[in-house]
């Protein structure tokens, strides 16, 4: 990548914003109007499906599909455990004994008669929405999320990657341009701030339990080698990293702008939610 650098991006000191927290599919809403909450909150919680599993008991016992059901011990819509038997069939007169055994904890959910296949479905996963700002929850929507608001510096970068991460802010170096030189532990569960940073660094702040990255430009060789792979121009955000990048400025050897750096030192200390997502 060359340098880029595109004008008009907001950065403020003071913002009312107003966030929208929605779930991917129905759920529930877990806060009410007028309820402070912190990044780490759990708003709103939903129930993935869990995923399905086929066990092919006719052929395991050596039955028809049609004759399956007189060996059943368990029925649609019951749950079981793994390595529970699910079925027996006994044949030579009692002398060989044959079972079916679940191989998941989960629930029936299909048998069938023609295939003689058993399908059992795992347990429903949880997923619980945060969050991920402070503030106060403002409206409820129902059955998917709420919308929260917050006040707080607004700074938008050019390019990131990573998801939604939040914790203390720190600035890291003295000067708009000067590079991170050093990932120390105090640095954990926090997001710093530095003009560029080297791949040594952001593999020392991956292991250290740095939440986010921000800096003002960074060579693209140095985003490859984090990422393992060229992320091109591309809708970012969903990344499988342990830490969010934001780069302010662009890509090269960019610091970053005097005003930026002076409204992040204003804001050391406090909380800082980020989000890598670039449209």
């Amino acid at each position: 990548m060359s340098q880029a650098y595109t004008p008009g991006l907001t950065i403020t000191p003071y913002a009312k914003l107003r966030k929208i927290r929605k779930l991917p599919i129905k759920g529930e809403v877990l806060v009410g109007i007028g309820e402070k909450v912190k990044p780490d909150s759990f708003v709103a919680r939903a129930f993935l499906p869990g995923a399905a599993h086929i066990v092919k008991a006719g052929e395991i016992l050596g039955v028809a599909g049609e004759d399956l059901e007189r060996y059943l011990l368990k029925r649609v819509g019951e749950k079981v455990e793994e390595n529970e038997v699910i079925a027996s069939a006994t044949s030579f007169f009692g002398l060989s004994k044959k079972f079916v055994r679940s191989p998941i904890k989960g629930t029936i959910e299909n048998i069938s008669p023609i295939t003689g296949n058993i399908t059992i479905r795992e347990e429903p996963k949880p997923l619980m929405l945060p969050a991920y700002v402070e503030g106060e929850v403002v409206e409820i929507l129902p059955n998917e999320g709420v919308v929260i608001e917050t006040k707080g510096a607004f700074l938008q970068g050019i390019f990131g990657v990573g998801g939604e991460r939040w914790g203390k802010l720190k600035v890291v170096v003295s000067s708009p341009a000067e590079p991170i030189r050093e990932i120390r532990e105090e640095f954990k569960g926090c997001v710093i701030v530095g003009g560029s940073i080297d791949s040594e660094m952001l593999r020392r702040a991956s292991e250290m339990g740095v939440k986010g990255i921000v800096v003002g430009g960074i060579f693209d060789e140095v985003l490859r080698d984090f990422l393992g792979y060229d992320i091109g121009v591309a809708i970012t955000g969903q990344e499988d990293i342990p830490l969010t990048i934001i780069i302010m400025e662009g890509f090269g050897n960019l610091p970053i702008s005097k005003r930026t750096f002076e409204l992040f030192k204003r804001f050391a200390g406090f909380l800082a939610s980020i989000n890598g997502a670039t449209q």
